[in-house]
């Protein structure tokens, strides 16, 4: 297993999904994360039946360690300023002015630890007229201009999952490691700021950018039209995805495959600029052809034409294709509670080693007697 953050203390104040995914995406990476939360209950979003580790918690926390902490008590803070002494990161994603009224603002945290990597993640930013408002992933999505990507107007309603939650903790963690690498040259502490307006409005670049060069506003079938994207119900009830794109022999090779070779000899579909302006022709015709045929068997007939295509599988079948097998990507360890505990391993790997081995998601306040006493160690070392 390949590190390359061991050695990095990180102390994450983070709730929901944003301060979490940031942290875990460098405990992925070796870092250690100490996860502090509120005594009783935790992080918010461990609620579920009736018990403290939903699926939502567990998806955005492994690799981590937990403590509880309330630091309204004076010894709590104690405990608390000994972790931020010892600390490389620390990572918040509370409303702003939050921070400072739990003893957790900048400014002290810096008069504790000058060399310490200060991330505060917002959902508008710290100062602004919208800086109080609250912000939910949704709600990111809505004002960074993205969500509209995604609605069908037929049928407008928000899905998909958290895109902006757990892109802003992306975001978080690209900062932060810039933030450490800096450090490692000039040995200073900076700030890590990012909200999730921020965030998404640079990951809609693309929406942006085609308004600004050509004055045109993209809808949500602007970049599958260009792209020449499809989905097709198979006969089997399954689903599979196409993309086109531009070269004309992944087109000829789906014509072979549909077996309709003389498709293009259709004015509509002859070009690539007539394909884009009639792509729903092309559906309206694919449609029924692609219905004739279970998926398995399209499947095998564009791969025999080096069609771009996949399976458009649901969750529990996209880690039992072959692939997604042969490149390990579930990974599994035990169970707090006992069994077994399954996840998707980190994507990196490093001198083509694959990061197989994790932690499971801590239970609340697991690991406070290893995190006391390191610190008891770490004071009798310093004296």
């Amino acid at each position: 297993m390949t590190n390359v953050l061991e050695g990095i203390r990180v102390i994450e104040q983070g709730t929901f999904i944003t301060g979490p995914a940031a942290s875990m995406l460098l405990a992925d990476l070796g870092a250690e994360v100490i996860k502090i939360e509120r005594p009783g209950s935790g992080d918010p979003f461990r609620a579920f039946k009736g018990g403290l580790y939903s699926p939502h918690f567990q998806t955005y926390n492994r690799n981590k360690k937990s403590i509880t902490l309330d630091t309204k008590s004076e010894e709590d803070l104690a405990i608390f300023d000994d972790l931020i002494r010892s600390a490389d990161v620390y990572i918040q994603n509370f409303r702003p002015g939050t921070a400072d009224r739990l003893g957790a603002g900048e400014e002290r945290l810096r008069s504790i630890n000058e060399k310490l990597i200060y991330c505060g993640i917002s959902g508008f930013g710290n100062d602004g007229p919208a800086a109080a408002r609250p912000a939910y992933d949704t709600v990111a999505q809505a004002a960074s201009g993205f969500l509209g990507l995604f609605i069908n107007p037929a049928n407008p309603r928000v899905v998909g999952p958290a895109v902006a939650d757990s892109l802003t903790g992306f975001y978080a963690a690209y900062g932060i490691l810039g933030a450490l690498h800096e450090r490692n040259r000039t040995g200073k502490g900076r700030r890590v700021d990012v909200s999730m307006l921020e965030a998404m409005c640079h990951f809609n670049l693309d929406a942006f950018t085609h308004f600004y060069a050509e004055n045109e506003v993209m809808g949500p079938y602007s970049r599958p039209q260009v792209s020449q994207s499809y989905v097709f119900e198979c006969a089997d009830g399954n689903w599979i995805a196409l993309h086109m794109s531009s070269p004309e022999k992944f087109w000829q090779g789906l014509a072979n495959a549909m077996e309709i070779p003389d498709l293009f000899k259709d004015e509509r579909f002859a070009t690539r600029e007539g394909r884009i302006a009639h792509q729903d022709d092309l559906i309206e015709m694919m449609g029924p052809i692609f219905k004739s045929l279970p998926r398995a068997s399209w499947c095998e007939r564009l791969e025999q034409e080096d069609v771009p295509h996949a399976p458009m599988y649901r969750p529990d079948e996209a880690l039992e294709d072959p692939q997604a097998k042969h490149l390990n990507l579930l990974v599994s360890a035990p169970h707090p509670s006992g069994g077994e505990w399954k996840t998707v391993r980190s994507p990196i790997s490093y001198d083509g080693q694959q990061n197989t081995s994790v932690n499971a998601p801590p239970l609340l306040d697991q690991n406070r007697e290893e995190i006391l006493q390191n610190l008891i160690k770490k004071k009798v070392v310093s004296f």
